[in-house]
């Protein structure tokens, strides 16, 4: 028998998803990072009425939009991008599942993707997806890459060094600059994840393009900053050889965006005021949650990034914390190991449901939002 995939992280909570619906008003999911509050509705306008639909939409992604998307980065992180370095993706994780196999195409010899140990999931199964070996990389006490953990045998191997911040699940901030100069001196292309960019809490925003385009990329989705997860849609930008093979791939494949997507996009990547507001709803759903964790002897410190408050587990059993926060509060939070190993001693909680009922959480152990 070939390949079997394994169970999708989030199907593996169903036992406590029945625990805490039992709660008068029902289970408030603060598992997955979907979100719930509403995009602007002038994107809302563009998508239904840019009259694209009629015909196929160029695979990387149409002037206005690589335009959009350049002017947007170059505004939040000081960067220069034009159009020409921008290509489209049907939002972000299919681009993140499906690069590793796309580099050992180009690079046969090659066969190791790096990726943080304490991640997405989607690094280490687009790594086993493409055939690759996933090497972990340990991560330090604030949860930033430890580049100089990286074994130099790994390095010589490696097709790409993915790289999230700030991250998920726990909201660090790596050292996007020290990222981009290991990749040059070690010939690995750095691939980062910057779809929580807008929502960095320490410091500005940051992308590894402003160290130059050489040897990396920065991936980029409307999915977390417009609330457009529906929609499918982002983007990657860098090095300029790299994207030029990535996209005439692509297009062979069909990967498209589609038009409407790509006409609401623009007028997402257009518009700073919805960010903002979402910003300040984030930073206070975020201080909410401290307190419901800090009533469960859980002290769970502010992100540096991200919407997702990584909370301890006072006994330090993931799981056993996921189920006290279903039983008690009525909540459904991700064990921390759905994120590798190292987080097993933690949760993430994703403040991405509505203010009443993350508000609804707190009231179950007595705290007023």
């Amino acid at each position: 028998m070939g390949y079997q995939p394994p169970p999708y992280p989030y199907d593996l909570l169903d036992e406590l998803k029945t625990i805490g619906s039992a709660h008068d008003g029902g289970l408030v999911d603060l598992s997955i990072g979907s979100p719930f509050d509403a995009p602007p509705q002038a994107v809302l306008d563009a998508l239904g009425n840019s009259g694209t639909e009629r015909s196929y939409p160029p695979s990387i992604g149409t002037p206005a939009f690589r335009e959009a998307a350049a002017s947007w980065l170059n505004q939040l992180v000081g960067a220069s991008l034009t159009s020409d370095d921008v290509r489209a993706t049907i939002g972000s994780k299919e681009f993140v599942a499906g690069l590793p196999h796309w580099l050992k195409l180009r690079t046969p010899e090659r066969d190791t993707i790096l990726f943080p140990a304490v991640s997405y999931p989607s690094y280490e199964m687009g790594a086993t997806l493409a055939g690759c070996r996933a090497v972990p990389v340990p991560v330090d006490d604030a949860w930033r890459l430890r580049l100089d953990a990286i074994a130099p045998e790994d390095a010589a191997r490696a097709l790409c060094l993915w790289i999230n911040s700030p991250g998920n699940p726990a909201g660090g901030l790596d050292d996007l600059d020290a990222a981009a100069v290991w990749g040059r001196a070690n010939d690995v292309l750095v691939v980062s994840d910057e779809c929580y960019a807008a929502f960095t809490w320490d410091g500005p925003a940051r992308s590894i393009v402003t160290s130059g385009l050489d040897g990396v990329l920065a991936v980029h989705s409307l999915s977390k900053r417009s609330n457009l997860a529906g929609a499918r849609s982002g983007f990657y930008a860098g090095d300029p050889a790299l994207i030029e093979y990535l996209g005439q791939l692509r297009q062979h494949a069909g990967f498209m965006q589609p038009g409407p997507v790509q006409a609401a996009a623009v007028a997402a990547f257009s518009d700073e005021a919805h960010v903002e507001q979402q910003r300040d709803i984030y930073v206070r759903r975020l201080e909410l949650m401290r307190k419901v964790t800090a009533a469960l002897g859980s002290d769970a410190p502010m992100p540096g990034g991200g919407f997702y408050l990584w909370a301890p587990a006072p006994d330090g059993d993931a799981w056993a914390f996921a189920r006290r926060l279903a039983s008690e509060a009525g909540a459904l939070v991700s064990p921390g190991n759905f994120y590798g190993a190292q987080g097993s001693g933690h949760v993430r909680i994703a403040l991405v449901q509505p203010d009443e009922r993350i508000n609804l959480v707190a009231q179950r152990l007595g705290i007023v939002g």
